[in-house]
């Protein structure tokens, strides 16, 4: 990781619970704004979003649900351990990232073939490790489809980091859009995103457009991988109807907006698949950096990144590594909040 994305973030800017239950309504959390031209920074408030957009942008939402993906089990021989989901593979089975509660994760006994009691007579069979991220294990469960997601939301819990406070409802976690359930982890770009807000939004000229990414793991609870920012294969599916209004957008001299690095990922994967923008179902692991060609996004909404994080290095794509690196020193001088339930960032 380059020198520009290390910094230290003082513990008490971790956003250790919901806006809401700071007494801050889901829509005024504050806004960073960059300016790509210029490099400027400026400071705002999320329920201010219109002043910063134009007339004819398009913002591009990820609509997928965020799932409960913390689930308990416990093995034959005794131990219990925390399965976390992490991606829903082609052939129905589940990657997912194993975290034995004694602490040691050799006293789990963590090996091929081993079976899971999840409870509710949801069992599951551990077969091979993922080739590409070790830490992860592929899980074929005893049910599928919708009973699958069902037991899932009675026996779950959202996926909670050290810096949270405390176990949140899942409601938390969602965006007033999502629709989908497939997610990991909540795209939490548009978590600030009101009704009110978006109709206002409507009312000044801008359009909507939504496609689907259903997130994997932030962190795979091992510093050395974290740093090493290993990719996973995230879902991704755009409608006819969306690609519709990118073009549309591109073609009338409007600015393409993505709502959180997810929509990055999966518009430029699709535009380097075809050359262009159309309905695509696939999967992407696509990595940016200072240097990478952004063939469709214009501007990026999205949160505050933690040091040495991957979407960093997306960052990057939009401005000179030198130009995030005095913005973030700017919200940490201005006491801006980080992660899922923090403050924002537009950079247009």
């Amino acid at each position: 990781m380059a020198a520009p994305f290390t910094f230290t973030l003082p513990d008490e800017l971790n956003a250790k619970e919901p806006p809401e239950r700071r007494g801050v309504a889901r829509d005024r959390v504050r806004l960073l704004v960059l300016d790509r031209a210029t490099g400027a920074i400026q400071h705002s408030r999320f329920d201010r979003l219109s002043e910063h957009l134009r007339s004819g942008d398009l913002l591009v939402f990820n609509s997928s649900r965020t799932l409960p993906a913390a689930l308990n089990a416990c093995t034959s021989r005794g131990p219990c351990l925390e399965v976390r989901l992490a991606q829903h593979l082609p052939d129905d089975s589940w990657l997912a990232l194993l975290v034995c509660k004694a602490g040691d994760p050799f006293a789990c006994g963590l090996r091929s073939g081993m079976e899971l009691d999840f409870g509710e007579d949801l069992r599951g069979e551990v077969s091979d490790r993922d080739a590409r991220i070790p830490r992860l294990w592929k899980i074929r469960f005893s049910k599928s489809g919708t009973e699958l997601v069902d037991l899932f939301y009675r026996l779950g819990q959202p996926i909670r980091y050290e810096y949270v406070s405390a176990p949140w409802d899942l409601d938390y976690y969602q965006t007033v859009y999502a629709k989908e359930p497939g997610s990991a982890e909540m795209p939490s770009a548009g978590r600030a995103f009101t009704w009110r807000l978006l109709f206002q939004l409507r009312r000044r000229g801008i359009d909507f457009a939504y496609l689907v990414l259903h997130t994997s793991l932030s962190s795979y609870l091992d510093d050395e991988l974290d740093r090493a920012h290993p990719v996973s294969e995230e879902e991704y599916f755009l409608s006819e109807i969306a690609a519709a209004k990118i073009k549309r957008a591109k073609q009338n001299g409007g600015r393409v907006i993505a709502v959180g690095t997810t929509v990055v990922r999966a518009l430029e994967s699709i535009a380097r698949e075809g050359g262009q923008i159309a309905s695509a179902h696939g999967y992407t692991r696509l990595h940016l950096a200072a240097g990478s060609p952004l063939q469709v996004v214009d501007g990026l909404l999205t949160g505050l990144h933690e040091p040495e994080a991957s979407h960093l290095d997306l960052l990057s794509a939009f401005l000179p590594a030198a130009k995030i690196q005095d913005a973030y020193a700017e919200a940490i001088r201005e006491r801006y909040l980080w992660h899922e339930f923090g403050d924002l960032n537009l950079i247009v």
